[in-house]
């Protein structure tokens, strides 16, 4: 749209040129760095680079700049990746307190423990808050009363919908392994939702990549016939690993997200992290707009994906029901 400013007597043009001349030192200052507002985002191990495509930082990116906050030029974000490790991240969040910074965003309720004992006064938004309750990080789901909100993603009705999905898939499994990263603290008891499913689970936990080989091995060795990956951020670089590891044990496989199904597992079930993106965005936004975390409530997502994957399906000789296709958000032929 153009724009069209109409000419004024020689006066009024002298008084735009002193007020232009009086405002451009209050521009020149509002374009210094330090009043542009500063947040952290801290991922766990993945991407390596800020600059590469995932579902949930696009849409972390578009939240933000749909509500006016568009980085480099109205907010600086300081991009930070543990790379897999608990005590680097525990390092990158006492260097991003130091700055400081106005927001600090994780990625789940271990790292919001960490990030928690850095600080009591920033904010903190938690990206996947499964537990924020039981870890005692906030009051109360309506109210937070702290320095930490974000959204609450209900661990245990996910892994019950998994169990319950995965059966589907595979009537004849009745022995499952449950697989957890370093992250991972144990579900409330899922013993009820498996006896209902006639299904045995077998916890194990990695800490370690090179670990894989060996669990899997002990999965075998306690006859587990199907593979349930729990969220962490640990495993995003591994995916394909563990994938193939599925394949190769011939265990049906159900994960989190859709890009643990592209690297070759066999169903995804879990939140829409396209959904999650945005919500994070409207906290961090309302959060610079004045808004403390200890008023904002935990929220928790409406929007669930079902995505399979019939490549795998094919590999491991399953025929997936028409029913099971049917409901899935989306299918990978």
């Amino acid at each position: 749209m153009r724009r069209y400013i109409a000419r004024g007597t020689a006066p009024l043009t002298a008084m735009r040129v002193i007020l232009t001349a009086l405002m451009l030192p209050l521009f020149a200052a509002a374009q210094q760095p330090g009043h542009v507002p500063r947040i952290a985002y801290l991922g766990f191990n993945h991407p390596t680079s800020a600059s590469e495509p995932t579902p949930f930082l696009d849409a972390f990116r578009d939240g933000l700049r749909e509500r006016g906050w568009v980085e480099g030029h109205t907010i600086a974000i300081e991009w930070r990746w543990a790379e897999g490790s608990l005590e680097r991240f525990a390092t990158l969040v006492t260097d991003l307190v130091r700055l400081p910074v106005a927001v600090l965003v994780v990625p789940n309720v271990a790292t919001a423990q960490i990030a928690q004992q850095a600080t009591h006064t920033i904010p903190i938004v938690v990206v996947r808050g499964g537990a924020l309750l039981e870890a005692g990080l906030v009051a109360s789901l309506a109210r937070p009363g702290g320095n930490i909100t974000g959204v609450h993603t209900r661990a245990y009705e996910i892994v019950a919908k998994q169990l319950e999905l995965l059966k589907q898939a595979a009537p004849g499994v009745t022995q499952v392994g449950v697989l957890g990263g370093p992250s991972w603290a144990r579900l409330p008891p899922l013993e009820e939702v498996a006896r209902a499913l006639e299904m045995e689970l077998h916890f194990f936990q990695v800490r370690d990549p090179s670990a894989f080989d060996s669990i899997f091995a002990a999965m075998t060795t306690a006859h587990a016939h199907a593979l349930l990956v729990l969220g962490d951020p640990f495993f995003d670089p591994h995916l394909a690993q563990v994938a193939a590891l599925a394949a190769q044990h011939q265990m049906p496989s159900i994960c989190i997200a859709r890009w643990y199904v592209t690297a070759g597992c066999l169903m995804s079930y879990g939140v829409s992290y396209l959904d999650v993106g945005q919500r994070i965005a409207a906290y961090v936004d309302k959060i610079l707009r004045g808004a403390t975390p200890a008023d904002l409530p935990v929220e928790q997502p409406m929007k669930f994906e079902l995505v399979i994957n019939l490549k795998t399906a094919q590999v491991l000789g399953l025929t997936i029901p028409p029913t099971l296709l049917f409901q899935a958000d989306e299918v990978i032929r």
